[in-house]
């Protein structure tokens, strides 16, 4: 059978058998599993205390895959037990604290769990680290309640983030790998709330993991080594990478800055040739997987938009780094992109794919701040897209294509683009709605989870980075006047 029959007899089982098929981190694809490890066994950070009262979906009712990174210090089984008697996270730190009221937590460079007194001076000092650590920074969030959410999600992205750069996804299997989509994100993220080691970091390990072309794996294992499978690149890493080292630069300490992006200016040149050369002769990128991990048949909004803001990314850092010629050239790049975007999708309200033919996508979000200046009719688009994938539960499905089943699951990432859209076109009610939604739909430990059931509930793993990301920029975006976009200079 073709594989892309294949693919889709995937969706379409999983769907009729009512198994959520993981859309970011574990792909659209079931999660696949290497022979390779997927680097050492554990982080060594423990995450999280409790969620804000009254507000997460109680742990009784998850999957053990939801609680994913607990599993580094307790069973899967003990878990969920654990956490539905009144296990709670200490406050600012990875320390469990047990029903029982002994703490249980995973020492620095350790790979098995302890469980000591409470007070422990050892836990007391990794607590002490993790608080310092976001005191170094600024938690976003115009409400006790949003600042605990963002909290636990930068907390959350820190555990998940390895010593070499490497992102994981999620701590689960199939998940357990480094996207170049969902770093870049969280890249952004750490930006914007001040880690800026952090955000460095991740953008040295996709300076690392480029290939030779310009191009990325659609991910990678979290030792650098290479792909786990023979998953199909994504052409959407050559813009969200580009667009991350932008962001990061906004914020980055003056002093050094420019030193740092010149260190980096090799892998955003590869990366924005690569996306250059790749455009036809309409301006369009060629058809090619983009987030959903499906290719389309004609090129689709998830791909051009990222491309288009990576582009002028690119020029922008270029102009930054003295290189003319180079800003001149991806510039006149983003320009024939543009306008192919306005040609092509616009007419359509940015659907999915240049054919029209395959739904509305929550990928409309990225024509809007802070990846692209919002184009005129962006906003009415919004508003028919969101719409068009509203589920029951108030969240959305990543697109409304037959061939491409959700199970009735919302996404928190697709729900999120729209909030951190709404907080760029200047509409932060309703992203501050859609921002609730998400903060209420969090797993009994506050953790942001990748879906929201039929019946509301947190699904699927978390915490998954991806969101947690989406969120954070959320929140800044919503506490100023959005977050900067780059220029169009075309």
């Amino acid at each position: 059978m073709p594989r892309a029959l294949l693919v889709r007899w995937a969706f379409v089982t999983a769907a009729l058998a009512g198994v959520a098929v993981p859309l970011c981190a574990g792909g659209a694809y079931p999660p696949q599993r290497s022979a390779r490890p997927a680097g050492p066994p554990v982080i060594p950070v423990v995450p999280e205390r409790g969620a804000v009262a009254g507000v997460p979906a109680p742990v009784s009712m998850l999957a053990a895959p939801t609680v994913g990174l607990l599993a580094n210090a307790v069973s899967a089984e003990g878990v969920a037990a654990s956490t539905a008697a009144g296990a709670r996270y200490v406050e600012g730190g990875h320390v469990l604290r047990l029903p029982d009221g002994r703490w249980k937590y995973l020492p620095d460079g350790g790979t098995v769990s302890v469980v000591v007194p409470a007070g422990d001076p050892a836990a007391l000092r990794q607590i002490g680290r993790s608080r310092a650590w976001l005191a170094a920074g600024r938690v976003p969030g115009a409400t006790p309640a949003r600042r605990a959410a963002a909290e636990r999600a930068l907390l959350a992205m820190r555990a998940l983030l390895r010593p070499n750069g490497a992102l994981a996804a999620g701590w689960t299997d199939g998940w357990k790998y480094s996207w170049p989509r969902d770093s870049s994100f969280v890249a952004a993220a750490f930006a914007h709330t001040g880690h800026d080691a952090e955000a460095y970091r991740i953008l040295r390990y996709s300076a690392a993991t480029q290939r030779r072309d310009g191009s990325w794996e659609a991910r990678t294992l979290l030792d650098g080594s290479g792909p786990p499978d023979a998953r199909r690149r994504q052409l959407d890493a050559n813009g969200w990478v580009p667009w991350a080292a932008w962001q990061w630069y906004q914020k980055a300490p003056r002093a050094d800055r420019r030193a740092r992006l010149l260190a980096l200016y090799a892998m955003l040149g590869r990366a924005a040739d690569h996306a250059a050369d790749s455009l036809r002769a309409d301006g369009l990128p060629p058809a090619s997987p983009d987030y959903w991990e499906l290719a389309t048949p004609t090129p689709n909004i998830g791909t051009a938009a990222p491309l288009l803001a990576g582009l002028n990314a690119a020029a922008d850092l270029a102009r930054e780094a003295g290189r003319a010629q180079d800003a001149a050239r991806w510039s006149h790049a983003a320009g024939r992109l543009s306008a192919g975007i306005a040609a092509r999708f616009a007419p359509l309200g940015y659907r999915r794919t240049a054919d029209g033919r395959h739904g509305h996508d929550s990928a409309v979000a990225f024509m809007a701040p802070p990846f692209n200046r919002a184009p005129a009719g962006l906003p009415r688009a919004l508003d028919l897209s969101y719409r068009a994938l509203l589920l029951p539960s108030g969240g959305l499905t990543p697109g409304n294509d037959p061939a491409a089943p959700w199970g009735g699951n919302a996404w928190t990432p697709s729900t999120a683009f729209f909030a951190l859209a709404w907080a760029g076109t200047g509409r932060p009610v309703r992203a501050g709605r859609v921002l609730d939604w998400v903060l209420a739909k969090r797993n009994g430990l506050g953790e942001l989870s990748e879906k929201v059931d039929r019946e509301g509930r947190a699904s699927s793993i978390a915490p998954l980075a991806w969101t947690g990301s989406l969120v954070v920029l959320s929140l800044a975006a919503l506490e100023g006047r959005g977050l900067p976009t780059p220029p169009a200079r075309f």
